[in-house]
């Protein structure tokens, strides 16, 4: 196999493109960086040279929430939105926050609901879609979007700053030499380059750890979210309801919960959410879905009805105290890369729209000024004065206290945020912090209760497989694994002789699976199935699972979601 030094001393040197800013993802934090950027130079009567790189075939093709949005920041960026046909056309019309027995529930009456879980004047909408369309107000500012590239490598200036970011070769084999087909990488310099990958992103993570970025911080904590979407009877549909659930089918200490949400046109956004600092190794976030919706309360709204997407994805949830620095000389972390997201709303895509233009303007100033490569500290300045720090101070401790346990977390969440703000209090007097990363939860199998789950009925409830074929999901077959491991022999004698093997489990697309061959277990990574979740690189008890990127264009291709 060729390393990559060995492959540009073949082919290289790769071909070098320069920009003003690169921005690595088309999500809604990038796209907002871009569209702020160029907006800031027609203002000023300058120019600014601007480039976006996504690993998905389209902006949108990757992204999946559930999802209501808060319309605060796309209104501060694109004030006309409405006029302009973007895709929030379903206010949200009522709120049910629902505790579930295994048969039976509970409603939290409507003046007992938090403010975090009042939905008025929010959308529900697809945040592929509203990405999708985001996109196409960028490229319309100018801005130069190249999806089916993925951002493989963070380069770096002599001096140690962010020198911009390397594409992945295309073309090679599965033993890592090139094919007929190879194409080397580019590289994309830019006076600064702004991270905008979302939760757990690749590139992220390295320059986290790479510059400290996270020193002195709380652990990052993540969940992941199974999603289907439904297309229901007509005389079953309540377009604009929100409905969230906790309980039943996790135990009290598992974190977690439901989503449900009425779209327009007959269709109901659904999923499921379990903390990735769960105990119990037999657990199965996509099995917890399909039982979840077995519950009356959930499959009342289903019945009749059509399963017509499925997706998954890590979503994080330190909130403020898990909050990296976000710069660092030459660079930037925006959105969910950075970790902006708010669990208590159960909303980031707001977050990541208003982190994408603080940081525009502080990038804008210094190219305008003919900086470049150093630190922007006027975006984080800008965001310890903003509305959205005032919002993630006041969530905070949400996270913490549900490590307590799901009673004392329901409890404290009512305290912090009905009890508190009706007595003029806007943040909580007091701070909890976490010390364990999500990894370091696991409990060895044989000290753990089997959970038992039962088979699909191809109705209302189905396997992972036919899920994944639901999601568009395609990756080149003929590439090398971008599900890499640190050491083979760690997953059969640690994760499977400890563990039972719980990356088994722990997919929601069946990459994983455990087999016997000639009387020896071994790992199979089915690596083609892969929806780009990033559950694998987050839970994996020995942290010898990385996921690096596949070839741009590959994984899924979600439509409506």
């Amino acid at each position: 196999m060729k390393t990559p030094a060995t492959l540009l001393e073949q082919y290289g040197p790769r071909e070098a493109m320069e920009y003003d800013v690169v921005i690595v993802g088309a999500g809604p934090a990038g796209l907002a960086t871009a569209i702020r950027l160029k907006q800031l130079a027609a203002e000023k009567g300058s120019e600014v040279n601007v480039c976006v790189l996504e690993k998905g075939s389209e902006p949108g093709a990757h992204i999946l929430s559930g999802a209501v949005m808060d319309p605060q920041a796309i209104t501060e960026l694109l004030p006309d939105w409405k006029a302009q046909g973007a895709p929030l056309n379903q206010p949200v019309t009522g709120d049910e926050v629902l505790f579930l027995s295994e048969t039976g529930v509970k409603k939290t009456p409507d003046w007992l609901l938090p403010d975090c879980f009042h939905n008025d004047g929010n959308y529900v909408i697809s945040l592929g879609a509203v990405t999708k369309w985001l996109g196409e107000q960028a490229e319309g500012l100018g801005v130069e979007i190249f999806p089916g590239f993925a951002a493989s490598e963070v380069l770096f200036n002599e001096d140690g700053s962010v020198k911009g970011v390397a594409t992945g070769h295309q073309g090679l084999g599965k033993d890592g030499e090139p094919t007929d087909a190879f194409q080397i990488g580019m590289e994309l310099h830019a006076k600064y380059t702004v991270f905008a990958e979302g939760a757990r992103g690749h590139l992220g993570k390295s320059l986290i750890s790479h510059f400290q970025l996270d020193a002195g911080k709380d652990p990052q904590t993540y969940g992941i979210g199974i999603k289907e979407l439904w297309e229901i009877p007509a005389d079953k549909a309540k377009p604009g309801l929100v409905v969230h659930t906790a309980g039943w089918p996790l135990d009290g200490q598992t974190y977690g919960g439901g989503f449900l949400y009425h779209l327009e046109g007959n269709k109901v956004t659904l999923g499921f959410v379990v903390g990735l600092d769960y105990q119990n190794p037999w657990l199965s976030p996509f099995e917890e879905m399909q039982r979840w919706k077995t519950h009356p309360a959930i499959r009342a709204h289903l019945e009749g009805g059509k399963r017509i997407g499925y997706g998954a994805r890590a979503i994080v949830a330190g909130g403020l105290h898990s909050l990296p620095k976000t710069v660092f000389p030459g660079g930037a972390l925006v959105g969910c890369d950075a970790g902006y997201l708010n669990a208590a709303r159960i909303k980031g895509s707001h977050a990541a729209i208003k982190s994408g233009m603080l940081c525009a303007e502080a990038a804008f100033e210094a190219v305008q000024a003919g900086r470049q490569s150093d630190e922007l500290a006027a975006y984080p300045q800008a965001f310890e004065q903003s509305w959205l720090h005032a919002e993630l101070d006041q969530s905070r401790n949400f996270k913490a206290w549900f490590k307590k346990g799901n009673t004392m977390g329901a409890l404290m969440t009512g305290i912090e945020h009905w009890l508190l703000p009706k007595l003029g209090m806007k943040r909580p007097p007091w701070s909890l912090h976490r010390t364990h990363a999500d990894h370091t939860y696991l409990k060895p199998a044989a000290e753990s209760p089997k959970i038992e789950y039962q088979k699909p009925d191809g109705k209302l409830t189905f396997d992972r497989l036919s899920s994944v074929f639901i999601s568009n999901t395609n990756h080149e077959e003929n590439q090398p694994a971008h599900l890499t491991l640190k050491d083979t022999s760690v997953p059969v004698n640690i994760n499977l002789a400890r563990f039972a093997g719980p990356e088994s489990r722990y997919c929601p697309a069946g990459v994983y699976e455990f087999m016997n061959k000639d009387g020896q277990d071994q790992l199979v990574i089915n690596a083609q199935n892969c929806v780009h979740c990033k559950t694998c690189d987050i839970k994996d008890p020995t942290q010898n699972i990385v996921w690096v990127t596949p070839e741009g264009g590959g994984g899924p291709n979600y439509a409506g979601m």
